[in-house]
Parts: C-alpha cells; structure tokens; sequence
C-alpha cells in the first residue's frame, strides 16, 4: 500500500493530491534528486493568493493546527522546548541544527511573513500603505538573493537595547537567510545548520541576519562556516551585504547601516545570538515580556497562559476565507497539483 501511494504522489497531478489528502502527514518531500528533511508540518492555504486575505496555516504530523511561531521547535529534531542541544559536526567542532520557517523562496519578491500580531501566526504577504509589499529587485538580481525566513521559538525583543549594536530589538523571530542552491517553497520546513550572522540596523533597530544553509543541500558537507561561504560561494556575502543596504532605497528610505562595518560574524557568535533571542522569547510566551501586539496564542506548549485547545485553533482557522480555486491542505508548501514536487512515504 505504501509503495503504490508513493508511487501516485510521485506522478503528480490529480492522484498526487488525492494520496495526500489521505495520508498527508507521513511524508517526506523530494526536490530533485534530494531528500528533504521528514514532513513532519504541513500548510494549509486560506483566500486568494497574491490578495491581503491570503493566509497560509501550519499543522503539526497529529493534524493539529499550530503556530509556526511558538510551536514549532527551535532545535531540528527535539520534541518539546529546550534549551539548544549541540550535535557534533562530522568535521571538527559543534554543529547546531535548526528547524527553519521559508517565509519567500529565492529570486521572488512577494514579501511573505509569519503574521506575528494574529492568532496561530499564519504565513501572509506584508502589507504598506494599504497594497501588498514587494521588494525591488537590487541590480543585478531578481527578488531575495536566498531562501529567506525565520526561526521559530526565537523574538528580538523591542525592549531590550543590544549591547553591541546599542539599539532594541525588531519585534520580529529572528531572520536566516539559508544560501542552498535549491529553491524552497513559502511554508516549508527546513532544517538548517548555522554558519554565521550579520549585524543589520534597520531603521534604528537591530535586525540579525542568521546565515545557514540547508542540511540536505549538495554543498552543507563542504560548507562549515562563514570562511567555507566564501571559498565555495565567492562573492555571496558580499552581495547579502549589499542587498541588505540598498533594498529600501527604491522606497525613499535611506541606505541601511551594520555593526561590526558589515562584518559577518562567525557560528560561535550566531548560536549565542539565537540562545539570547530564545530566552526572550520563552519570557513573551510565558508573560514575563510585554509583547504589545504579539500574539501567543499556541497550541502545544502547555505551560504558556496562552495555550489553546485544539478546538479553539480550528474555529482560529476556519474563521479565516475559504481557500480560491479548490486550494487544498499542501504539505512543505505543495498546492493543488501545481507544483509537481515528489513525495515518498517516511517509514
């Protein structure tokens, strides 16, 4: 039975959405010839894409609705909130493994982010002025330069000042910029091991900029570091750097400015970066940090005061538009037939 919904995910099309529909929780996803790491969360779509009614849902492998944001484990592979493991490298040294919410994949421009301020966090497009936010293409690329997106269980907290860079936080989990060579899918789940991280100040805030690379890419077992990216990727970091400063240019808004003269710093320094924004977030979550209008509504972590019944994040869901042109329940950001990505059974 297993093989003969392998094989009918694999052929795409009607009978790939059919097969999942029926078991669309024990998948693991293929892109290429690469496996991606176990579908353990899918994604279900709700309104009309590319409209500010479009919203993209997060289940668990139980089905059960949940938010990226807070219910998604920081560590790839741990099963409750912990502080971060380390997992020896195969190389030399330590190798920290994240899980990692794609909010855009690479060369779109769609500015898609996790809804912070709304209940179970879904995936939806910015909005500025009352239109949908799309960045500029910075010469001579097209779009983002790298998958980009968010940890989960991470928050840089808009009032505490940073020591190094002297300004607050941004409000927002953590940012990464995973530099693979494969082109990911909004929604997908990835994990990553950590390289380095840029000290951005935007607009008087300190944003960081998590660089990492995906654990099933054809390059992670070369690249270990912010040295190894500019061995095998020349030039790279130094086009992050300049995106990063020239992006809202085109908006009329001033150049960008960086700690450290746009230094990126290594591994050791981003693990720290992100154990102190974990720390802020497990204060947000359990009411010891004024989040404003965060929303921290959850639904697995149960010593959170706002955790919610698994019935009261499906009325969250089903309050939301109905998803346009029969989009159905996508696992790793697949919809509809659309996308003809290959599913295997995960046994």
């Amino acid at each position: 039975m297993m093989r003969a919904l392998t094989a009918r995910v694999c052929a795409g099309g009607a009978g790939a959405a059919a097969a999942m529909m029926r078991a669309p929780w024990l998948l693991v996803a293929a892109r290429g010839r690469g496996l991606v790491a176990m579908a353990r969360y899918g994604t279900e779509p709700r309104g009309r894409p590319n409209s500010p009614d479009y919203r993209l849902y997060f289940k668990n492998a139980d089905g059960k609705y949940i938010s990226p944001f807070h219910d998604i484990p920081l560590f790839a592979g741990s099963k409750e909130d912990k502080e971060i493991p380390a997992k020896r490298s195969r190389t030399t040294g330590s190798e920290a493994l994240f899980n990692m919410i794609v909010e855009v994949p690479r060369w779109t421009n769609a500015k898609m982010e996790i809804a912070t301020e709304e209940p179970l966090n879904p995936i939806k497009q910015d909005i500025k002025k009352g239109k949908l936010r799309y960045v500029a293409n910075i010469f001579p690329h097209k779009g983002y330069i790298w998958n980009y997106g968010a940890l989960p269980q991470t928050w840089e907290d808009p009032k505490h000042t940073d020591n190094i860079t002297g300004c607050c936080g941004d409000n927002d989990p953590i940012d990464v910029c995973e530099i693979g060579s494969k082109i990911r899918s909004s929604g997908e789940i990835v994990q990553v091991k950590v390289l380095g991280v840029l000290a951005l100040v935007d607009e008087g805030e300190t944003d960081w900029k998590i660089i990492a690379i995906s654990v099933d890419d054809p390059e992670a077992q070369k690249i270990h570091g912010i040295d190894d990216v500019k061995k095998h990727k020349p030039g790279y970091l130094e086009a992050t750097v300049d995106w990063f400063r020239l992006y809202k240019v085109p908006d009329g808004k001033p150049e960008n400015q960086f700690a450290f003269n746009g230094e990126f710093k290594d591994k050791d320094f981003a693990v720290e970066i992100i154990k102190s924004t974990h720390e802020y977030w497990k204060a947000l979550l359990h009411n010891k940090a004024d989040g404003g209008t965060i929303k921290c509504t959850n639904v697995l972590v149960s010593s959170s005061p706002f955790c919610c019944s698994e019935e009261d994040a499906q009325s969250i869901v089903q309050s939301a538009p109905l998803p346009v042109n029969g989009d159905s329940v996508s696992p790793e950001g697949w919809s509809g037939g659309k996308r003809r990505t290959c599913l295997l059974v995960c046994f």
